[in-house]
């Protein structure tokens, strides 16, 4: 029986944006204190490795890879959130390794699918620019990965963080090589990922957007991937699922202000995986925000469990009324592209 494959490195807690920051490297030692505790039944742990240079290039301008390496070994800023101690630069070039070791993983077979537990995060790296908390787009250099080295042609991006995945999106907006989901609450940083943003060009309706006002929780996200984000990916048929998974839609995160529980996220990565062995497609998560901790750690490794064989929770079928007129919004905005 194949394996979860669990990507984490301890260089990658010596990350330090500064005191009181959120991007903190306890939100790895939580995640590793249970790890320690649990039973590694049909998984096991991997160190990350460097992404190279290529790799990154992919989807970033040499440019700004060349701005973050001159931040290497030294105290420094990308934007008034995005801080680098003289261990942040490594840690970036790990937790795009580790996304890219992932897709290697499920893509040729060696595992059932693959959880890169990294930081700092990725989502919101833009091509020429950091920002965020992010350094290098973990997600979008695994996508690119997969594209150039196994031949995928047809992959599913779905980010389910609380704040939207402008990085992702900007990267791949005009391809349709990358169906890009984002269910995200709105108003909230980054200020993007509006229901009617939906690609240019060669990318047009292969950007799904799905802002929720706050207050969203189990019943409501479950309501959103059974009746939008799963109709749309099959009919896409994809060769190929990442989930950018980030778990501050987590109802005790401090940035943000929905009301999912570990049980909520259990269901949607139960759904995904479903998903994904039904499309015959391999899958991949890579960790993004999540800052309260013990919401983060039990949220993982109910994902964990999920991934690993364990039945996830049955959907909360209660939905709000909020969520309800936002999800009709998405649907009226996605029915020219996609039968929905």
């Amino acid at each position: 029986m194949l394996e979860t494959l669990l990507l984490f490195d301890e260089r990658m807690i010596e990350h330090d944006p500064g005191p009181g920051h959120a991007e903190r490297s306890d939100r790895l030692r939580a995640i590793e204190a249970v790890l320690s505790l649990r039973s590694l039944t049909n998984s096991r742990i991997e160190p990350a490795r460097a992404a190279t240079e290529e790799e990154i290039a992919r989807v970033h301008s040499f440019d700004h890879i060349a701005r973050v390496g001159e931040l290497a070994g030294q105290y420094g800023s990308l934007d008034p959130d995005t801080h680098l101690s003289p261990d942040s630069v490594r840690a970036a070039v790990l937790a795009a390794g580790a996304a890219a070791k992932g897709v290697d993983a499920v893509c040729t077979g060696r595992s059932a699918n693959a959880f890169a537990l990294v930081r700092p995060p990725g989502h919101h790296a833009v091509a020429n620019r950091g920002m965020g908390f992010c350094l290098f787009n973990n997600i979008a250099i695994a996508a690119a990965h997969a594209r150039a080295t196994h031949g995928k042609r047809r992959i599913v991006v779905i980010d389910w963080d609380v704040h939207h995945g402008n990085g992702t999106e900007s990267i791949f907006y005009d391809t349709d090589s990358v169906l890009f989901f984002s269910v995200h609450q709105a108003p909230l940083y980054p200020g993007t990922g509006e229901a009617r943003a939906s690609g240019t060009g060669a990318g047009l309706g292969y950007t799904v957007n799905v802002p929720l006002q706050a207050g969203a929780g189990n019943g409501d996200y479950a309501r959103v991937f059974r009746e939008v984000i799963l109709p749309i990916a099959e009919q896409y048929g994809p060769d190929l699922v990442l989930v950018s998974a980030g778990f501050d839609a987590h109802r005790d995160d401090p940035l943000g202000g929905m009301e999912l529980t570990e049980e909520g996220f259990a269901t949607l990565c139960g759904e995904v995986k479903q998903f994904a062995v039904g499309q015959r497609a391999p899958l991949m998560l890579s960790l993004e925000g999540g800052y309260d901790l013990a919401g983060l750690a039990k949220s993982v490794h109910a994902c964990i469990d999920v991934l690993t064989g364990d039945t996830p929770p049955p959907a909360d079928p209660r939905s709000s009324s909020r969520a309800e007129s936002d999800l009709r919004a998405v649907v009226e905005r996605q029915r020219e592209y996609w039968k929905l």
